[in-house]
């Protein structure tokens, strides 16, 4: 197991670690509960340095981005990330990333911890237009300051006005006395908030700068297990629960990141699959009764016939009842529709609803 720069520092703060990715990752502190809501109504700090970083650089940069992604990278403008994914050639998902626009012929992949080499190898398969790649994974530390109270707890620490910037766009500056830091107006908790990127080197004074300056909004450090609560809340997929190499973003709900206007990898299967319509959709759904839905539990139907399987579920702390993701047949997957998730010995019945489950 690999550590990141602050294992030893989430060790003294008495935190749970549980392998993870392939790191000892911090999942919890005091309790998943407790930081869901610090989250919902103040602010949180995750370590999720486990993360993916590669540099893609040079004039053909952007051919092999707009060759592997499904969005349409040539959108970007310095200062703007986007939401993609990266389609393999048999209809499924290789990894969903973060591509940043850094400068002209100078872009940012952030790609999922556990599929740091798959992605790599991946990419560097397609590599025929001779794009520099620069894998600086092991190199950079990463932190999400979640939560309603970031931009006000945080100001302290840079010039930028951080209120003011729009989601999904970053700066490169100053923070926490530490120069070139990558500040970023994006999260997985839907509760706004900011990802910084900085060197393994800076991350401890950062972490210490960032518990420091949060102390008055009652900011406190915040586990993987309610990181998983958080995004499942705002029906956000994960990838290896409710995408992966077998799933389509079309059947994921991930058309909005499909962009047909080029060409990419199975663009032309995909974008078939779009005008037929998928056989079967990925849909949100809560439970009408007491039960907690869990990965890999079948969807049934009222006559007990298995018509789908649950991808992620939990026991929302915000709503207090149980919700969940899964795949069903199309024709099942409007909402409103009636389902049944079988737990166990029982089949509890659940209904279909529209994302996200938490509307703040």
């Amino acid at each position: 197991m690999k550590n990141t720069a602050l294992t030893d520092t989430h060790k003294a703060l008495g935190a749970k670690i549980v392998p993870f990715a392939g790191y000892n990752m911090p999942v919890s502190y005091e309790g998943v509960n407790i930081e869901h809501e610090t989250v919902r109504q103040g602010v949180g700090v995750f370590d999720v340095s486990h993360m993916g970083e590669f540099l893609i650089t040079g004039p053909n940069a952007l051919d092999l981005i707009q060759k592997v992604t499904s969005n349409d990278a040539s959108k970007l403008v310095d200062g703007k990330a986007q939401y993609s994914c990266l389609p393999n050639d048999k209809g499924g998902i290789v990894d969903d990333l973060i591509v940043y626009k850094m400068a002209d012929e100078k872009y940012l992949l952030v790609v999922n911890a556990s599929n740091i080499e798959k992605d790599w190898n991946w990419i560097s398969s397609h590599n025929s237009m001779n794009a520099e790649m620069r894998d600086i994974s092991e190199d950079y530390s990463l932190l999400a300051i979640q939560g309603p109270k970031a931009s006000e707890a945080m100001q302290s620490l840079t010039s930028i006005d951080l209120g003011a910037m729009k989601f999904y766009t970053f700066e490169v500056a100053e923070f926490a006395g530490v120069e070139n830091v990558i500040i970023s107006a994006t999260g997985y908790t839907g509760s706004g908030g900011f990802e910084i990127y900085c060197k393994n080197s800076e991350v401890q004074q950062i972490w210490d700068k960032v518990l420091e300056a949060g102390a008055d909004s009652g900011i406190k450090p915040i586990g993987l297990a309610a990181r998983d609560t958080l995004r499942l809340e705002m029906g956000y997929c994960l990838y290896g629960n409710d995408i992966n190499d077998e799933t389509s973003p079309i059947e994921a709900g991930l058309g909005w990141i499909t962009k047909f206007s080029k060409e990419f990898i199975n663009s032309e299967n995909l974008a078939k699959e779009k005008e037929r319509g998928a056989e079967r959709k990925l849909i949100a759904f809560e439970l009408d009764e007491k039960g907690i839905p869990r990965q890999d539990y079948d969807i049934v139907d009222g006559n007990g016939k298995t018509i789908g399987t649950v991808t992620s579920g939990t026991m929302s702390p915000s709503l207090g009842k149980g919700i969940g993701l899964g795949y069903v047949p199309s024709v099942l997957s409007s909402v409103g529709s009636k389902i049944n998730i079988q737990i166990r010995k029982k089949v509890i019945p659940a209904t279909v609803v529209k994302l996200p489950f938490y509307k703040g």
